[in-house]
């Protein structure tokens, strides 16, 4: 998808705070609120827009204690993997889950209070799960870069 540069500018806009009205954008972008609205609708029903959500801080809803754990399957059987992807759909403490190449096969962003809640964690759900052959947990110590923004 080929985008002009009134296109980037409206979506980094956007990612840096979707609240933004019309007639804000339309000030910034030199474009009348009209034009502002059709190009938001047109990437919306493009499916560059997927959504719209709200951020939350961490550490105001005691979810600063990230964990960055390695799992590792029994095996590579299709039901396996299936299986798995849907039973950590259902683990709220996990934010991302990413299928990876390499000695893992999956990598989780885990959010919880402290290492006593990410002891209960792995205690009470992760271990749950099954087809896992093992784990390996790093923590976070500081956080350098974090954003959702996408630079075109």
């Amino acid at each position: 998808m080929n985008f002009d540069e009134t296109d980037k500018k409206l979506l980094l806009f956007l990612q840096e705070d979707c609240k933004q009205t019309t007639k804000e954008l339309s000030y910034k972008l030199g474009l009348s609120v009209t034009a502002v609205y059709e190009r938001i609708k047109k990437l919306e029903n493009l499916g560059v827009i997927s959504k719209y959500v709200a951020l939350l801080d961490r550490h105001k809803i005691s979810r600063d204690f990230i964990v960055l754990c390695h799992i590792k399957l029994t095996q590579h059987k299709k039901e396996f993997v299936l299986q798995f992807e849907r039973e950590v759909m259902n683990l709220q403490e996990v934010t991302e889950c990413f299928h990876v190449s390499g000695d893992y096969d999956y990598i989780l962003k885990i959010g919880v209070k402290d290492m006593e809640d990410y002891r209960n964690f792995m205690l009470t759900k992760l271990t749950a799960l099954q087809h896992i052959a093992s784990t390996h947990s790093s923590f976070m110590i500081s956080e350098v870069k974090n954003t959702t923004a996408i630079v075109l």
